[in-house]
């Protein structure tokens, strides 16, 4: 009987040891451009938050700007799949009301201004299924340079007098994009 239950356990440990490899999940290395989130405001400590924008971060390595985000053409504002804005309470983009919700936030580079587009699209990799008619909002603001050059690609928010700003920033350039409350 000893013998029976010895080799029932042996022979189960094995089943095990194997169903566990059988099973064993193979993960990717990390992204070439990571996924990262900007909130406002951005302290883990406050749960009242404003905004939040999920985007990935692409890196010049050596390129320029205008390379990877070309001048006149709709950019999904990161790498990868295009970036999504979440307002958690209705905002104001450059006079237009838009309503608390998700958004896919587009721009339009340009060389002494960026148009920043929130649309109704989501899930969409990248801008090449973009449809104007899908704004919800537009609003150019201007391009000013900063001192030090960023290699991957940045958002970050700052509270303002009267809303918050979500600051872009790649290389040198800085575009400042003003949200009303």
């Amino acid at each position: 009987m000893k013998k029976s239950n010895l080799i029932t356990s042996i022979a189960f440990a094995f089943l095990m040891l194997l169903s566990f490899n059988s099973d064993a999940q193979e993960f990717k290395g990390l992204d070439k451009s990571p996924m990262d989130a900007a909130s406002f405001p951005s302290s883990y400590k406050e749960s009242d938050k404003l905004a939040k924008i999920t985007y990935s971060r692409p890196q010049l390595k050596g390129r320029s700007v205008d390379e990877l985000a070309p001048k006149g053409k709709v950019w999904r504002t990161g790498a990868n799949e295009a970036a999504e804005l979440t307002l958690y309470k209705d905002m104001t983009l450059g006079g237009t009301s838009v309503k608390a919700g998700t958004y896919t936030f587009y721009v339009i580079p340009g060389e002494d201004e960026w148009t920043a587009i929130i649309s109704t699209d989501l899930n969409v990799w990248g801008s090449y299924f973009y449809k104007e008619e899908n704004d919800v909002a537009r609003l150019n603001v201007p391009v000013t340079e900063g001192k030090d050059s960023l290699d991957a690609f940045s958002i970050a928010f700052e509270e303002s007098n009267d809303g918050i700003h979500m600051h872009l920033g790649w290389g040198t350039v800085r575009v400042a994009v003003p949200f009303t409350k």
